[in-house]
C-alpha cells in the first residue's frame, strides 16, 4: 500500500474510474443508511422491503448519473478546490431530485416521512463523499511528507503575501525539489496568520531575519515579483548570498515566454533593473504572425535566436532561419528539434552581404514577414573594422531591403541601436545609414516613386542584458575567476533591457506600424555599469573592492559616457503603447541616399577607409568620432 501511495507522489494518479465507482458505492449507501434512520428514528420501517430495494436501485442509477455528468471522479482529489466540492454538490442534488420524485409519486409516505428521508440523505451523501476526499488527501500529505526523499528536499520560504505569492503554493506543493515551510515579508508589525494553511513570518530588520532564518532551518527563499527582489536586494538578498542561503525567482506563467514553461530559476542581474518589467499583452501580436512564413536575419545571434523562439512559441506556418554562423546555427536546430518538433523550420546557412543568396532564399520560400537582425554590433572592433561594418551593416540591411520589395514582402523589420542617434562610432553611424536607406525606399513606395508593397519598419533599442559579448557575461566570467572586473570608466552609463522584452517590443511594434517608422523603446532609467558590477559582485557573495577589485580600463574607440536618451517628448512622438515612441528623423531622398550606398560598397571594398568615412559623417553630419583616429576627419570640417 505504502509503495503504491508513493507512486502516486510521482504524478501517478487513481485512475477515474475507481473513484467513480467509490462515489457512486458511497452516494448509494448513504442513501440506504439514510431510509434505515427515518424507520428507526420513527420506530418501523418507512418502506416494504421490495420498495427499500427499489429506492436503493434508483439511488444507485441517478448517483452514477449525475457523478459521472458532472465529472467529480475527473478531479485530482490532492489538487481539490471549491470548484470540485460545488460539483459534489450538484451531483447530489441531482440525485435527491430523483428520488424525491420517485417518493412523491409512488411511495405513501407522508411529507414528513419524504422530507426526512431526502434531507438526511441528502446531507449524508454530502458528507461521506466529501469525507472521503479529506481523509485521501490527509493520508496524502502524511506519506508525501514522511518519505526519505521528501523529507531531504529543500525547506523553502516564499517572499511576499501576494496573490502570485500564494499561487505558488500549488505550483510547488508537489515538487521534488522543494518544501514550502511558509511565507516571509517585511514588516514593522508582528501579526500572526496564514496564508494557504502555511505560516506568514514577518522581520523587521537583519537581526529578526537572521533569528527566523536560522529556527526554521531555511536554505532557499523564492520571489514571485521581480520588484521585490529589487526592494530586497540590499537587506533580504544581500543576507541570503553572504550565509549561502539560495535566491530563486518564479517567473509568471501569464503572457509569452520564450520556454514552454517558465521554471523556478536563480535571480539574475536583469531581475534586479531599476525599473518595472515591460509587461506586453500577446493577443494582438499572436494573430498577427500566427499562421505566416517568416524569415529571420541573423537567426543565431542573441536578438535573432530570441525572436525565432517566440516566433515558434506563437505557432508561425513556416519559420525561415537566416545566419553566416555554423556552429550557433547547428545548436539553434538541435533546440528547436526538441521543443518545437512539429513546427516547419528551415536553417538556412547565408550571409545578408550575398544578394544570390537572398534572392534564392526569397524565391524559395516567399515570406510574408522579415526581422532583418543580421549586423555586426560591437563598437571597438567596429572602429578597427569600418569596411565590414559597411559592408554587413549597410549593404547587407540594403539587399534584404530591397529583396523584400522584389518578393512583395508584407513587412521588413529592421532592428536598428541607440547607437545610431547622434553616433560617435562607425557601428552606430553604420546602423543609421541603414536606417536612411530602408526609411528612404519605403518613402519612395509610399509616395509611388518605386512599385512594390512591402511596409518597412525600423525598431531602436539600448543595450540588451545577456547578449553575447555584453557586460553581463564578462562580468560573470571575470568573478568567476576572482577578479578584477574591468569597467572602462567610474561615470559611464547604459540603457538596458532584457532579450525577451526587446523582442516582444520588436513584434508589437510591427504589430502597431502603419509602415515607414522609426520607433524607439522607453528603457527606463540608464544604469551606471560600476553599479552593475558591484551588484554582481555583491549578488555572488563577495564584497567589491574587497574580495574582488573593480578596475578601470579607460573608454574604448568610439565609446561615449552616456548613451542618448531614445524617446522624449522632444525627439519622438506617441503612440498606443507607453513603452514606444516614433522618432522624429529627418526623411532622405531615396535616389539619393541609394547612391550613397553604392558609392560605400564601392569604397568599403576597395578599403578606401579615409575616403569612406568622410563620406559616412557627409551622410550623417551628426556623425563625430569619440576616442577614435577618425577625430581628425571632424577636425578637418571645422578647419574648411
Amino acid at each position: 500500500m505504502n509503495n503504491y501511495l508513493l507512486k502516486l507522489l510521482h504524478g501517478k494518479y487513481v485512475n477515474t474510474h475507481l473513484i467513480l465507482a467509490v462515489d457512486v458505492i458511497t452516494s448509494t449507501v448513504a442513501s440506504f443508511v439514510s431510509i434505515l434512520i427515518i424507520g428507526a428514528l420513527m420506530n418501523y420501517y418507512v418502506l416494504p422491503r421490495s420498495e427499500i430495494i427499489i429506492y436503493v436501485g434508483i439511488a444507485f442509477l441517478s448517483s452514477w448519473s449525475f457523478i459521472y455528468l458532472s465529472k467529480t471522479h475527473q478531479s485530482i482529489i490532492r489538487h481539490m478546490k471549491l470548484r470540485g466540492i460545488a460539483r459534489i454538490f450538484g451531483a447530489v442534488l441531482g440525485k435527491i431530485v430523483i428520488l424525491a420524485l420517485y417518493l412523491i409519486l409512488f411511495s405513501k409516505l407522508n411529507s414528513i416521512q419524504i422530507s426526512g428521508c431526502l434531507l438526511t440523505d441528502f446531507f449524508l451523501s454530502l458528507f461521506l463523499l466529501q469525507s472521503f476526499r479529506v481523509i485521501s488527501q490527509i493520508a496524502y500529505d502524511y506519506v508525501r511528507t514522511n518519505t526519505p526523499e521528501r523529507r531531504s528536499t529543500e525547506r523553502v520560504l516564499i517572499y511576499g503575501v501576494g496573490d502570485k505569492a500564494a499561487s505558488l503554493v500549488t505550483r510547488l506543493q508537489n515538487s521534488p525539489h522543494y518544501r514550502i515551510v511558509g511565507f516571509l515579508t517585511f514588516s514593522e508589525t508582528k501579526k500572526k496568520f496564514s496564508i494557504a494553511d502555511n505560516p506568514v513570518f514577518s522581520f523587521r530588520d537583519t537581526h529578526e531575519l537572521a533569528h527566523l532564518l536560522d529556527k526554521i532551518n531555511v536554505g532557499t527563499v523564492i520571489f514571485a515579483h521581480r520588484e521585490d527582489a529589487r526592494a530586497e536586494e540590499n537587506r533580504l538578498i544581500k543576507y541570503c548570498k553572504q550565509n549561502n542561503i539560495t535566491t530563486l525567482y518564479a517567473p509568471s506563467i501569464d503572457g509569452l515566454s520564450s520556454e514552454n514553461a517558465p521554471k523556478v530559476r536563480e535571480i539574475r542581474i536583469e531581475d534586479l533593473l531599476e525599473r518595472p518589467a515591460i509587461e506586453l499583452s500577446m493577443k494582438d501580436i499572436i494573430s498577427n504572425f500566427k499562421g505566416k512564413t517568416v524569415l529571420v536575419t541573423g537567426a543565431a545571434g542573441s536578438i535573432g535566436s530570441e525572436l525565432c523562439r517566440q516566433l515558434a512559441y506563437i505557432g508561425v506556418k513556416r519559420l525561415v532561419m537566416f545566419d553566416s554562423a555554423e556552429t550557433p546555427m547547428h545548436e539553434l536546430r538541435l533546440e528547436f528539434d526538441e521543443k518545437y518538433p512539429d513546427l516547419d523550420k528551415v536553417p538556412i546557412i547565408g550571409d545578408v552581404r550575398n544578394k544570390k543568396r537572398l534572392d534564392f532564399v526569397m524565391r524559395t520560400h516567399h515570406p510574408q514577414v522579415v526581422f532583418h537582425a543580421a549586423a555586426y554590433k560591437h563598437v571597438p572592433l567596429m572602429e578597427e573594422n569600418p569596411c565590414e561594418a559597411v559592408h554587413a551593416n549597410v549593404v547587407g540591411s540594403r539587399n534584404v531591403a530591397d529583396k523584400c520589395l522584389e518578393y512583395e514582402v508584407d513587412m521588413m523589420v529592421m532592428i536598428s541601436t541607440d547607437k545610431a542617434v547622434n553616433p560617435t562610432n562607425v557601428m552606430g553611424c553604420s546602423k543609421r545609414i541603414a536606417e536612411i536607406y530602408v526609411q528612404s525606399l519605403g518613402l519612395a513606395v509610399q509616395q509611388g516613386r518605386m512599385n512594390g508593397r512591402t511596409r518597412f519598419v525600423t525598431t531602436r533599442f539600448g543595450n540588451v542584458l545577456g547578449s553575447n559579448g555584453s557586460v553581463i557575461p564578462r562580468f560573470k566570467e571575470q568573478i568567476e575567476k576572482g577578479g578584477p572586473v574591468t569597467v572602462t570608466h567610474p561615470d559611464i552609463t547604459r540603457f538596458f533591457m532584457t532579450i525577451p522584452e526587446a523582442c516582444k517590443l520588436v513584434m508589437e511594434a510591427a504589430t502597431i506600424s502603419t509602415g515607414n517608422q522609426i520607433f524607439v523603446f522607453d528603457m527606463g532609467r540608464s544604469v551606471k555599469i560600476v553599479h552593475l558590477a558591484e551588484r554582481m559582485i555583491q549578488l555572488a557573495g563577495f564584497t567589491p573592492n574587497v574580495d574582488i577589485k573593480i578596475e578601470y580600463t579607460g573608454l574604448r574607440p568610439g565609446e561615449k559616457l552616456y548613451e542618448e536618451v531614445l524617446s522624449n517628448e522632444e525627439n519622438t512622438q506617441p503612440t498606443g503603447h507607453n513603452r514606444i515612441r516614433i522618432a522624429k528623423v529627418r526623411e532622405s531622398d531615396y535616389e539619393t541616399a541609394k547612391e550613397q550606398v553604392n558609392t560605400l560598397e564601392s569604397l568599403a571594398k576597395s578599403v578606401d577607409i579615409p575616403t569612406m568615412i568622410k563620406l559616412m559623417k557627409q551622410m550623417v553630419p551628426e556623425f563625430k568620432s569619440n576616442n577614435s583616429p577618425y577625430e581628425k576627419y571632424d577636425k578637418e570640417d571645422k578647419d574648411v
